[in-house]
């Protein structure tokens, strides 16, 4: 019978067990890695942020504006939000505490964000995204790297069944020349408009180009191109962008289609696009965003920028061959003996110290020493640490190893830290040599 007391999670707030959070430390590990190699550096940003920014950067006629923000009155009485995307917290601090002046930022963030949609595969309420910013880089040449350094972490993660997408959304005055002439066609068809369409019609109309309404598509595959109407510079841009895209041997897609859902973006856009997750195919969005800065108070700073999705690449993740783990432990601590268990803590906790690079597990809870060998096999450590209480009266302990053969030793407890580590790198090697 259910428990009508038990404490449900809320909906769309997903936990990460520990059986599943090898994907999750690996993407880290390899995009911490490689986003240093790239020159970027790390800053952590605050959750909650003015309700005013969002509106502001993402767009008040977007979804995340109108539909998806967990939004709040806090007790002073100002409007806060947790949330729903990085860039504009990643701005907002660049202004805000000094940084762009003359600036050449290159910058990476991670955490959760929160967006109120429907949960499914893939897709939460809280989820989780690393996001990478470079501000003050005007050329093409930055999009380029950006685009690079992804397809390297997909090499490095050996993902392969992703796709990549581009487009270019020209400068503002270049769409607001383009927005008319979209307003004049989408008005032709006013009759077969769905209602989300029909209330961005007058305020951006962009977005109705994002639809995923299946009614809508035959009506949106008709409407004029917005790369038909690049302003002579954008144009340059973005064929200077796929040249060095193609020097550097990425494929990619030209989508004229893709517009990106966030009002901010300008000139190039791009999506990491998968048929592996079902119908939430994009896994890694970004693009350019050169009048952000200036509207949310910033001088002009040119500026791009992407964001991926943790729980969506570590769901293909899970589906590539991946590398085996390390052992959790090198030597685990069995103890016999209320004085052994006594003194176990001290003893490891100076082996710790005379050995850093070593991982010891000590049993906890007690048991008898059958089960506590069946504790240190399924460990993985490759040896056995016993204390005894006979073998601390001669001032000894017992080395057993838990993968091979080779049978079990004593050794001087003041010998211990030169011993251990010897015996771990004689274990790692084959046994027959043992």
């Amino acid at each position: 019978m259910e428990n009508k007391f038990l404490v449900q999670a809320v909906r769309g707030m997903n936990d990460v067990l520990p059986a599943n959070i090898a994907g999750w430390e690996r993407l880290e590990r390899v995009t911490r890695e490689l986003f240093a190699a790239y020159g970027f550096e790390e800053m952590r940003l605050p959750i909650v942020e003015h309700t005013s920014l969002f509106k502001r950067a993402i767009g008040e006629f977007t979804d995340i504006v109108e539909k998806e923000m967990y939004t709040f009155t806090d007790t002073g009485g100002d409007s806060l939000t947790l949330r729903p995307e990085a860039t504009a917290g990643v701005v907002r601090a660049a202004i805000t505490n000094g940084m762009l002046r003359g600036a050449r930022l290159k910058l990476w963030t991670s955490g959760p964000m929160f967006r109120h949609e429907r949960p499914q595969k893939g897709r939460y309420r809280q989820f989780h995204q690393i996001d990478v910013e470079s501000i003050g880089f005007p050329g093409p040449d930055i999009d380029a790297e950006l685009i690079a350094m992804t397809a390297r972490l997909w090499k490095q993660l050996g993902i392969t069944r992703v796709k990549l997408k581009i487009n270019s959304l020209g400068t503002s005055e270049a769409r607001r020349a383009y927005r008319e002439i979209l307003v004049a066609y989408f008005r032709q068809h006013q009759a077969v408009l769905d209602a989300d369409s029909l209330r961005r019609l007058e305020g951006n109309p962009l977005r109705i180009l994002d639809s995923k309404n299946p009614d809508m598509q035959a009506v949106i595959s008709g409407a004029p191109l917005l790369t038909d109407h690049l302003d002579p510079e954008s144009r340059d841009h973005f064929d200077t962008l796929c040249a060095m895209l193609a020097a550097a041997g990425i494929e990619y897609v030209v989508d004229p289609r893709l517009v990106r859902g966030l009002d901010y973006y300008s000139r190039t856009v791009f999506e990491w696009v998968t048929d592996a997750l079902g119908a939430q195919d994009a896994i890694c969005s970004g693009g350019r965003y050169d009048g952000l800065i200036t509207q949310l108070g910033g001088e002009a700073t040119p500026a791009i920028g992407f964001a991926m999705g943790v729980e969506r690449v570590v769901e293909l993740l899970s589906q590539v061959e991946e590398e085996p783990e390390p052992p959790s432990a090198d030597v685990y601590v069995v103890t016999a003996g209320e004085r052994a268990q006594r003194a176990a803590l001290g003893i490891v906790e100076g082996l710790r110290d005379a050995m850093p690079d070593v991982t010891l597990h000590v049993n906890l809870g007690g048991g008898n020493l059958k089960k506590q060998f069946a504790r240190a096999d399924k460990s993985g450590a490759l040896l056995a640490l016993v204390l005894g209480d006979g073998e601390l009266e001669r001032g000894v302990a017992a080395l057993k190893p838990l993968r091979h053969e080779a049978g079990q030793s004593e050794c001087a407890l003041e010998d211990l830290a030169d011993r251990i580590p010897a015996l771990l790198v004689e274990l790692a090697g084959s046994p027959e040599e043992l």
